[in-house]
């Protein structure tokens, strides 16, 4: 038995849980997500539980068990707390600064670099050099932080780039100055 599949899900006040067919809806006060799965697996929400049940000990089955669990356990938090990844942009004149739907990044490029916030997420940049990505969908948060530290990776070097906040960069030493005299 999957040790992470086995575990029920536990269902928040305030957070509605329905499963129709083989379809999850997760409804809270931060938003409304929705989730399909595998008809042969068995998802019953009772007693503030989501309980995952899978029909067989095939390996397709246990290879799925564990991921809807973990799956839907993302979900019920994202809708009651949400989720939230903080970058760093480190580097002289580096800069970052949200307004609206727009993310617009100095990083040392000749032009500055603008990007579309998707739906559903949020950006705040409380200092020019912090990103804070939040919203109640783990996948579309983490995958902007994703494409927003793509811009400009920290290299190896001097540090400079985008960073996750606890990210730790190893760093390099640099040429050897200097020859045999």
């Amino acid at each position: 038995m999957s040790r992470v599949g086995k575990q029920p899900v536990p269902v928040p006040s305030g957070v509605t849980v329905t499963v129709s067919g083989n379809v999850l809806k997760v409804k809270g006060p931060k938003g409304e997500l929705e989730q399909s799965f595998d008809p042969d697996f068995k998802v019953e929400a009772k007693d503030g539980e989501l309980v995952v049940d899978r029909p067989s000990d095939q390996k397709r089955h246990r290879a799925f068990h564990g991921l809807y669990r973990a799956l839907f356990s993302n979900m019920v938090v994202g809708v009651s707390t949400g989720f939230t990844r903080v970058l760093e942009v480190e580097g002289v004149g580096y800069s970052a600064q949200a307004t609206g739907s727009k993310l617009t990044l100095n990083v040392g490029y000749n032009a500055p670099v603008e990007m579309e916030v998707p739906k559903g997420v949020d950006v705040a940049t409380p200092k020019n050099t912090v990103i804070e990505i939040s919203g109640y969908d783990k996948q579309k948060v983490g995958q902007f932080a994703a494409v927003v530290r793509k811009v400009r990776p920290p290299e190896p070097y001097k540090g400079k780039g985008i960073r996750y906040k606890d990210e730790h960069v190893r760093r390099k030493a640099g040429k050897a100055i200097g020859g045999k005299a």
